[in-house]
């Protein structure tokens, strides 16, 4: 059903000149998006005997927003995208089987979003295949930096009416991943809610109900401060992870969550220079303790404890702590320039070991001059291993691109 080329959605751009007759009009107001966002990523990765990848990718996304049957409020939208690779596949997309390190950008096409919507004042109700993005993403988000992004099928509905206050709470039914497999089903509820007191402070509560895999109830601090010629910017967040209060998943009923998270971090940007550190702490346990290893399925976890992706498939069963330093500038015309560096724990030992390895990463974007809707990438991450055995070799990637939108 979600499989579609995106001269269906080019189609569907053309209707509102040809659906609107004798007062009667499906669509109005209709305005075209698009991106075009060609790759190249090395991924280099010594854990295991197999070829180098070289990925050449492109993404090409084509959509439709448009008002409906003339009614104030309601609208439509969707999104087509493409991902092909250039000059053939030289790198395990996670489904071809060909003897090289993974990168996750299958040769595929599909609908990314397809959904009504419908605004009354300040509250916004969305059906159907749509991204969502809460927060830092560490939780729920669209997994934007794959060429297909994570989709989710859900009713969601968000209200902003009294100032200052946002509640949002969705009913998720599937969920679409980067990789080209079948939706898959779920009976997920998600709740977010935030108010914001001032610039310095803004209070985040959620409640993330994912279909026997857990719940995971948790608060977050958010702001910037202001000191002398410096803005910090800074995050201070909880979360506990419990037994999944909706079990309806046949395949894994009864699925044990006992787990916690926190994250204390800052950044300061001093006249366009930046500085930051960061602690974040994802609970592990030992066999036979009843407890589990703190985990985000449904969030955009290649942003998070290096961009190696060295913990992205699931957290260490001895937990992980992420201590990190960021050095950076950032300046109109000039782009934004960063370099991170992290150094990975264990929560508990892991056959008596906790050095889970360290990681530089570095990362320039700028606009490209001339060019509205043109930005340049250029980003590398560094991975060293340690003596926790999974997690001896080191992995090295690479990634440059060029992305359009319009």
């Amino acid at each position: 059903m979600k499989r579609i080329t995106l001269s269906a959605v080019a189609v569907l751009t053309l209707l509102p000149n040809v659906l609107s007759a004798d007062g009667f009009t499906l669509f109005s107001d209709a305005k075209v998006n698009g991106e075009v966002r060609p790759r190249y990523e090395s991924v280099d990765d010594q854990s295991n005997t197999k070829d180098k990848a070289n990925a050449f990718t492109v993404r090409a996304t084509l959509g439709l927003e448009a008002n409906l049957l003339g009614i104030e409020g309601l609208s439509m939208k969707v999104d087509g995208t493409t991902v092909q690779p250039i000059g053939g596949e030289h790198y395990d997309s996670g489904s071809n089987g060909l003897l090289y390190d993974k990168v996750v950008d299958p040769e595929q096409t599909r609908f990314s979003q397809a959904y009504l919507q419908y605004k009354y004042g300040k509250t916004v109700a969305k059906v159907g295949s749509q991204v969502i993005n809460l927060d830092n993403q560490r939780f729920i988000g669209s997994v934007d930096w794959r060429q297909m992004m994570q989709s989710f099928d859900a009713a969601v509905i968000s209200d902003s009416t009294i100032e200052n206050l946002t509640l949002t709470g969705a009913y998720v039914w599937g969920r679409a991943a980067v990789s080209d497999a079948p939706t898959a089903d779920t009976d997920s509820v998600i709740l977010n809610g935030s108010y914001k007191l001032s610039p310095m402070l803004k209070v985040t509560a959620y409640d993330y109900m994912i279909s026997s895999a857990s719940d995971t109830i948790g608060l977050a601090l958010t702001g910037e401060v202001p000191l002398a010629a410096a803005k910090v910017a800074y995050r201070a967040e909880y979360a506990s992870q419990g037994d999944a209060s909706r079990d309806t998943n046949d395949a894994h009923k009864n699925v044990k969550a006992d787990a916690y998270y926190y994250n204390l971090d800052a950044l300061a940007n001093i006249n366009g220079l930046l500085a930051g550190a960061g602690y974040e702490f994802l609970s592990g346990h030992t066999t036979g303790d009843g407890k589990t290893a703190f985990f985000a399925p449904l969030g955009t976890l290649h942003a998070f404890n290096g961009w190696a992706d060295k913990f992205l498939g699931a957290t260490p069963t001895g937990g992980l702590c992420d201590m990190s330093a960021t050095l950076g500038y950032t300046a109109a015309g000039l782009g934004k320039a960063m370099v991170v560096y992290h150094d990975f724990t264990t929560d508990v030992t892991m056959g008596g070991k906790n050095d889970l390895g360290s990681e530089w990463d570095m990362l320039y974007t700028n606009a490209v001059p001339g060019i509205k809707g043109l930005n340049g990438l250029a980003k590398a991450a560094f991975y060293k291993g340690g003596d926790v055995t999974g997690y001896t070799a080191d992995v090295s990637k690479i990634w440059l691109q060029i992305d359009y939108k319009f």
